[in-house]
């Protein structure tokens, strides 16, 4: 089983498969390195795709303290992955948690990046919502402390932007729900106390995202209630991004509608690739 190795010396499991360019897909906090999947399998046939599992999600290590657990170690964390398998560069492509770790890591590292795919990427961030959401994180965690991962999976797997999934494809909702129930409860609570409760709204990185001149995706559910003014949001202040809203769907974008992900996708990156995707021109914009 083949691991890359952090610089705070955490242990992440990753797999690859197919050639060419190189890119990458980064799990939400309910996701793991087997939530990528129907994109493994769709763009192997085109790129050199890699998932992993970040820190805290069996079988990476799962560090026993929630200090370990910060934003900018999961943000690192793309990068190690990236820097074992001796990539330079590549198309980063996350969902939620994972979009906001590609998020930072097009801030922080825009080098590393081609292209940045944020899904269902900024829950919590809106301003009248930011303590709630932290307090529910932590409400979470104590939940993981006492019923486990499957306790949890009851009622946060069952979420109401979880809900278009069940709706629409009960067969596939079951696998995210067993994987998810699946998850270390102590990985769960230490990343919920860690990143989820101690992140910064998207909203506090306006200066930084404004300066992002990487080609960017969007992609949110039209009943991914907490994701939509985020979304909106980066595609405002994002110059070279575009925004695409999945009808009738909720939170987990690329396999409760996996057909329309590859397409949207698969869309974006050729024409990154064939050098067309721009900024916005500036006679489109509203004066």
């Amino acid at each position: 089983m083949p691991f890359a190795v952090t610089r705070d010396n955490v242990r992440l499991h990753y797999e690859e498969v197919g050639s060419g360019t190189p890119l990458v897909f980064v799990h939400e906090f309910a996701g793991d390195w087997r939530a990528w999947e129907p994109q493994m399998r769709y763009f192997a046939r085109r790129y050199r795709c890699v998932t992993f599992s970040f820190r805290g999600y069996a079988p990476s290590d799962v560090p026993p303290e929630p200090k370990s657990y910060g934003y900018e170690q999961f943000r690192d964390d793309v990068i190690a992955v990236m820097d074992h398998l001796k990539i330079d560069k590549a198309h980063i492509c996350g969902l939620s948690m994972g979009g906001y770790a590609t998020l930072c890591v097009g801030i922080k590292y825009p080098q590393r990046a081609l292209s940045l795919t944020m899904a269902g990427t900024g829950s919590g961030s809106e301003r009248w919502f930011v303590d709630d959401f932290r307090k529910n994180s932590e409400g979470t965690a104590k939940q993981y402390d006492t019923l486990g991962s499957e306790g949890v999976a009851k009622t946060y797997g069952m979420g109401p932007a979880r809900i278009p999934f069940e709706v629409k494809d009960p067969r596939g909702f079951a696998e995210f729900y067993d994987q998810f129930a699946s998850h270390d409860a102590k990985g769960a609570a230490n990343t919920l106390r860690g990143y989820q409760v101690g992140r910064p709204s998207v909203y506090d990185f306006e200066a930084d995202i404004r300066k992002i001149a990487l080609p960017s995706l969007v992609i949110c559910g039209d009943e991914d209630d907490p994701c939509l003014e985020p979304s909106l949001y980066l595609k405002k202040h994002i110059a070279a991004s575009g925004l695409a809203i999945f009808p009738k769907s909720g939170h987990t974008v690329n396999i409760e509608e996996p057909a329309l992900f590859n397409q949207t996708l698969g869309d974006f990156l050729g024409t990154v690739d064939a050098g067309r995707w721009g900024p916005r021109d500036p006679r489109s914009l509203r004066k």
